[in-house]
């Protein structure tokens, strides 16, 4: 889950001005483009990993040369959040989504010209630096064309986009590979050629809402009914100097690991422990992220009741996150599990558990940071996430080649919310605004 859509979800709507609701319909339209880019971006990220039994097998990669794959891919993804959060101010949606996603393309096909570990770290910069641009862009599209009233709903409908890109790629690729009979560089080469239709259709449909040619008045007079944000500026350093951003950043470096490590290596460790291979790993691995889909809406689910009842935003965030923790629990035992079932049980229980604390954890920005800083904090946090992933993925590859097991991965991955949350209470006690100095 996105923490710019979270956080952006969570901003305070205002009443639109009193417009009768638009007969146009192409702020949906792009909405559906926006939605089609984040699938695409997790179907792209998750090829590699998917492969990942079949190329250890033809070019005996070691784990820690893949370890070495994904946690290069997370440095570039980390200072590519950062890059991208300022650029896209400065260039817009249109031209900014363009720079994205033909920069992860280009990645992507990159990666059929190699075949050894060191070769995709290489070409999987390009690919990490533009997905990196995904949300930033994605944002600043929903902020241009929807108001308030219906923005949450609108980043909603594109946030859902990751998972939806998670469950089908196993299946997409296993029909490429094993029922096309296809070798694997097709995976990343059909693949890749959504991103130029889509390329195309962006090119094509998306401009500002004043400039679009197919927008009616009426939807014209919807989107821009409501007065412009005053937005004001907040550098990195002015964010660092509260307890409450590096709380934010300490529960992303200790739980976005989690989530990369299992979106990088689940399909190898169904291959190593339980014989699972192309044929068949699709169906736990679909389960698993329908399961994480259910966590999320769960999540955000409780802390807003508790919030309908009463109950203070940093309790109501705090309690959500603390039976999130709970239910992550028992993935420390998902090694030993005696059937592959038993482990998808425990794994997807865990990544439920994730989507929900991190609805509640990337609550924050909007919870507590002025608008004009929400930015910058959401950039820190996520690379702070990806430094955290970036040694998860050594650390696991190199523990592989030596004790041969995932038994200490999963033990850390149940225990790490719990230490989150602790962390995430000493920094920020009080759940108060923040108040950014000028």
């Amino acid at each position: 889950m996105s923490a710019i859509g979270d956080a952006a979800a969570t901003a305070p709507e205002t009443a639109v001005h009193a417009v009768p609701p638009p007969r146009g319909r192409i702020r949906w339209l792009i909405c559906g483009l926006l939605f089609a880019a984040v699938v695409l971006s997790y179907i792209d990220r998750l090829v590699l990993g998917v492969l990942k039994p079949q190329l250890t097998s033809l070019y005996d990669w070691s784990n820690a040369g893949y370890g070495d794959i994904t946690g290069y891919f997370q440095v570039a993804y980390g200072f590519g959040f950062l890059l991208f959060g300022w650029l896209i101010d400065r260039i817009g949606a249109r031209n900014g989504y363009l720079l994205a996603m033909g920069s992860w393309t280009i990645g992507h096909f990159a990666q059929t010209l190699v075949t050894s570990t060191t070769g995709f770290a290489i070409a999987r910069i390009p690919l990490a630096f533009g997905e990196a641009g995904t949300y930033p862009s994605a944002l600043a599209a929903a902020s241009q064309w929807f108001p308030r009233k219906e923005r949450a709903f609108a980043i909603g409908i594109f946030n859902a986009g990751a998972n939806v890109g998670a469950v089908v790629t196993p299946l997409l690729i296993s029909f490429i590979v094993v029922r096309m009979v296809l070798d694997w560089r097709w995976a990343f080469i059909i693949t890749g050629l959504f991103n130029l239709v889509w390329l195309a259709a962006w090119w094509r449909l998306y401009h500002p809402p004043h400039a679009h040619p197919r927008v009616t008045a009426e939807e014209r007079a919807w989107i821009e009914a409501e007065p412009a944000d005053d937005v004001g500026r907040a550098g990195f350093l002015a964010v660092l100097r509260h307890r409450e951003a590096w709380a934010y950043m300490t529960g992303r470096f200790l739980i976005d690991p989690v989530w990369w490590t299992f979106l990088f290596w689940l399909p190898d460790f169904f291959h190593s422990r339980y014989g699972y291979d192309l044929k068949n790993f699709g169906p736990p691995l679909v389960a698993i992220y329908i399961l994480a889909d259910l966590g999320a809406i769960a999540g955000g689910w409780y802390s807003s009741r508790l919030l309908k009842r009463g109950v203070a935003t940093g309790r109501a965030r705090k309690r959500a996150m603390f039976v999130c923790a709970l239910f992550a629990l028992p993935v420390m035992f998902a090694a030993q599990a005696s059937s592959i079932w038993i482990a998808v049980g425990m794994i997807g229980l865990a990544c439920a558990a994730h989507q929900g604390f991190s609805t509640n954890l990337f609550a924050l920005p909007g919870d507590q940071f002025p608008r004009y800083a929400q930015g910058t904090l959401i950039g820190l946090g996520g690379f702070a996430g990806a430094a955290g992933g970036f040694i998860a993925s050594k650390t696991l590859g190199l523990l592989l080649d030596t004790v041969g097991s995932y038994g200490p991965f999963f033990v850390a991955c149940g225990l790490a919310y719990l230490v989150a949350l602790f962390a995430f209470h000493l920094l920020n006690p009080r759940y108060r605004d923040v108040v950014i100095a000028g």
